[in-house]
């Protein structure tokens, strides 16, 4: 993606894009989610890895050596803006979207994931409410993901900050992921045309980094 990330967690939603909307046809499929320069899969708990990885792998393939879009509006690349800094936010909401954007982001999105920020009640309870997503919405670290990372970390910079929650994106127990790193095929302007490039394509998805979790549901 050009910038941000875009996740897809049911077929309705991957209508947007013809490579999610190709996943979800996968059975056993629950939820694809784009990074900058991954794709992460998630799966119920009842369909095996050993049979899903090889046409997730072709499918990705595919899509990427023929260059193909990833949507069919070509502004939804941009992502979304949830840590952009309004003329609006105070210097509080300003500090948290910094250090959201900044320091943990990048580090959530190196596991296959991304945080999208949901508000700060400034006069309120002082909590920062956060929506977990990709691999990391179904997640059984999550919680110490929130409270032992990212909530200690905020409140260490910013006093005002009293804690940290989840926001619920729906049910992710009995889910499990995958997470693909293809990353010169998902920057922007690479089209895959001709042996070279598909090549280079089927290498980088033989490199892929793939880690599996199990929330023990």
């Amino acid at each position: 993606m050009e910038s941000g990330t875009a996740e897809f967690l049911d077929t309705r939603a991957s209508m947007a894009s013809p490579l999610a909307k190709t996943l979800f046809g996968l059975t056993g499929v629950r939820s694809v989610f784009y990074g900058p320069d991954f794709v992460t899969v998630s799966k119920d708990s009842d369909t095996q890895w050993s049979m899903l990885k090889p046409e997730i792998y072709s499918i990705i393939m595919e899509h990427f050596t023929a260059g193909r879009d990833l949507f069919l509006d070509p502004a939804s690349s941009q992502g979304s803006s949830d840590t952009l800094i309004l003329d609006t936010d105070s210097e509080t909401v300003a500090m948290i979207k910094e250090l959201l954007d900044t320091r943990v982001r990048p580090a959530i999105q190196e596991d296959g994931g991304d945080i999208e920020y949901r508000g700060f009640e400034e006069e309120g309870d002082g909590i920062v409410r956060l929506k977990l997503k990709g691999s990391c919405r179904g997640c059984s670290s999550s919680t110490v993901t929130l409270k032992s990372g990212i909530e200690r970390m905020l409140m260490h910079y910013i006093p005002e900050v009293k804690g940290v929650e989840q926001v619920s994106a729906g049910p992710s127990r009995g889910l499990e992921w995958r997470k693909v790193r293809i990353r010169a095929m998902m920057r922007p302007g690479r089209r895959g045309h001709g042996r070279g490039q598909r090549l280079a394509c089927a290498a980088l998805l033989r490199r892929a980094e793939l880690r599996t979790t199990d929330d023990g549901a």
